[in-house]
C-alpha cells in the first residue's frame, strides 16, 4: 500500500508493468512520426493510423523486417543506403523505425490469432509465475492469461 502526503492511499506497484519505464518518449515520437509520414498512399489517400491492424500477412512482415534489417546492417558497417522510391539517403532512425513496425505487426498478428480473449492479469501481474508455473496453485500459466483455479483471477472475467 503507498501513502501519499495528502492522505491518498494506492495499491502498492509491486508486479504492476511499469510502461512509463520501459517506452521512451523520444522513440515513442520517432516512431509516431513515422508512421505519420508513411500514412499517404501511392494513390495520395491518407490512411487510417490503424489500418495495419486490419490484418497483414506474417510473410509480408517477416520480408520487410529482413529488408530494413539489411538497410540497417549496411548503415552500421558505414555504408549509405538510398531508398529507390525517393531517391534520398535512408537515416538509421527511419530504418529502426520499420523494423519496429515489422516486429510490432507480425507479434500483434500472433496475438490477435490467440482464440483465448480474456483479459491479463492485472492484480499481481506475474509476480506469481516461475518458469511459467503458477507457485500458489502449479498451474502452467498460459503468456499470463488468467486461469479459472488463479487466486489472481477472481472477478476478472
Amino acid at each position: 500500500m503507498r501513502n501519499f502526503d495528502t492522505g491518498a492511499t494506492r495499491d502498492s506497484e509491486t508486479g504492476k508493468n511499469d510502461y512509463e519505464g520501459f517506452y521512451s518518449p523520444l522513440v515513442i515520437e520517432a516512431f509516431g512520426n513515422y508512421m505519420n509520414k508513411h500514412r499517404i498512399q501511392a494513390d495520395g489517400q491518407l490512411r487510417d493510423s490503424d489500418n495495419w491492424q486490419k490484418g497483414i500477412p506474417r510473410d509480408a512482415y517477416i520480408k520487410s523486417l529482413w529488408r530494413h534489417f539489411l538497410d540497417a546492417w549496411f548503415i552500421h558497417r558505414g555504408y549509405k543506403r538510398i531508398d529507390k522510391s525517393t531517391g534520398e539517403e535512408i537515416t538509421m532512425v527511419e530504418v529502426l523505425c520499420a523494423i519496429l513496425f515489422n516486429v510490432q505487426g507480425y507479434l500483434f498478428e500472433i496475438l490477435k490469432e490467440k482464440k483465448d480473449t480474456r483479459p491479463f492479469i492485472e492484480v499481481g501481474s506475474f509476480a506469481h509465475i516461475i518458469n511459467g508455473k503458477c507457485e500458489i496453485n502449479g498451474a502452467t500459466c498460459d503468456l499470463g492469461y488468467a486461469c479459472d483455479a488463479c487466486p489472481y483471477n477472481k472477478g476478472v472475467r
